[in-house]
């Protein structure tokens, strides 16, 4: 099997790791063959804090994927996040001087180069520059300006920019592992691969990724993406608020967020109780789930309403046609889209993966929309592409390659 024809999401999560294997068939179809997950260890909303525990998490999570699809992982698409990440939007603006005023690959190139000439702190880089629409002599809403004629060429593009060391220490916990990594990719982005159709894209879509550590916002409209956000609130603040309300181990209190957690009250039987073990050898007491979810509400709000401001910092929320899309592992909490119904006003889903065939079930849930759309990302942007990308467009598109190689001879 050649390499091409596998392509692998690893989604390094704050709580959990997250593979997933990817096999394109013949009929340029991508099927999932491999999924294998792991508690993730040596994290703190998405920024490696302890390097070894970070590599032995990612092994045993490529060991479990592994196992299942019979195949050893050797090249992985890796999710980048973390209240470090920003972003912003550029223009570039570029002369088309050639006699027939035909515009090249080399025009969008330098109308690019262009755009991404911002000042940076020493300490960031680029992750990502996608443009999002190109204006040929005053002709805005343009795609692909590939054979058009016009004298002056603009590019509005979507800057993403990460603190180096985090990048750095992501690199090297997957070196580690002996596995090389394709792209390094901001996490709802690839997110929104696998949990956004192209009409919501158009349309206008917020995409909220509620993981462990941080909550990732990117909005999409016509096509292109717009805005992207990182709230620094996640399920692991969830779990420590209800290990606090309840006085209960902080591995019982997310066994209790999983079970019998529900994020909206009004759909909670006062009625019901359910067992909290004690801490330190205590007896169990019997609590009632609506005393959970009146621990659960409050904070599922407090990231709801911290996402909606930075929707509202975007001018973009009223051009959201398609509403909010939420994904990530707490999205599976009970009455989440009712509460989120409530505070954007607007229309809301779960979004679960799609987009793939294989193994559909092991694979269809909300968490694992990373892990997949790192797979899909990996295929659409290399593999199902028609754009032939020479080297000058394989260092634009994926400038940080190039510096991971110098990272790996600094640093090894």
């Amino acid at each position: 099997m050649s390499d091409n024809e596998i392509l692998v999401g690893l989604d390094i999560g704050t709580t959990k790791i997250a593979v997933v294997i990817g096999e394109v068939s013949a009929n340029n179809i991508l099927n999932i063959i491999g999924v294998g997950t792991h508690p993730s260890e040596g994290l703190r909303r998405g920024v490696v804090v302890n390097l070894d525990k970070t590599v032995r998490s990612i092994e045993k999570a490529v060991k479990s994927a592994e196992l299942m699809a019979g195949i050893k992982v050797e090249s992985v698409y890796a999710g980048i996040c973390g209240d470090h990440i920003r972003s912003l939007n550029s223009r570039g603006v570029v002369a088309v001087s050639r006699n027939d005023n035909e515009i090249l690959n080399e025009d969008i190139n330098r109308a690019i180069d262009a755009a991404k000439a911002i000042a940076l702190p020493m300490d960031r880089e680029i992750i990502h520059i996608i443009p999002q629409e190109y204006i040929v002599d005053d002709q805005d809403g343009i795609k692909d300006p590939i054979g058009m004629s016009g004298v002056r060429l603009e590019v509005d593009a979507h800057i993403v920019t990460g603190a180096v060391t985090s990048a750095q220490n992501i690199y090297k916990s997957v070196y580690r592992t002996g596995i090389k990594i394709n792209d390094l990719v901001l996490q709802p982005l690839a997110s929104s691969y696998a949990a956004l159709g192209d009409d919501e894209r158009e349309l206008g879509v917020a995409l909220i990724d509620v993981g462990g550590g941080t909550t990732d916002i990117a909005i999409f409209y016509e096509g292109s993406i717009r805005h992207t956000a990182v709230v620094g609130l996640g399920g692991k603040n969830i779990t420590n608020d209800v290990a606090l309300g309840l006085r209960t181990p902080i591995e019982q209190a997310e066994k209790i967020k999983i079970n019998f957690g529900c994020s909206y009250m009004r759909k909670v039987p006062n009625e019901e109780y359910v067992a909290v073990p004690g801490i330190g050898g205590r007896p169990p007491r019997e609590v009632s789930k609506s005393v959970i979810s009146s621990i659960i509400q409050p904070r599922m709000e407090e990231i709801f309403y911290l996402s909606l401001r930075e929707i509202k910092k975007s001018n973009f929320i009223d051009m959201m046609t398609a509403g909010i899309v939420i994904t990530g592992g707490c999205a599976q909490l009970d009455g989440i889209v009712e509460l989120a119904e409530q505070i954007f006003d607007m229309p809301v889903k779960i979004g679960n993966p799609t987009g793939f065939g294989g193994l559909v079930e092991a694979a269809n849930s909300p968490a694992f929309a990373t892990s997949v759309g790192l797979s899909l990302y990996g295929w659409k942007e290399n593999y199902d592409s028609n754009i032939e990308y020479n080297e000058d467009d394989s260092k634009l598109f994926h400038n940080i390659l190039s510096r991971m190689k110098k990272w790996v001879t600094e640093f090894f």
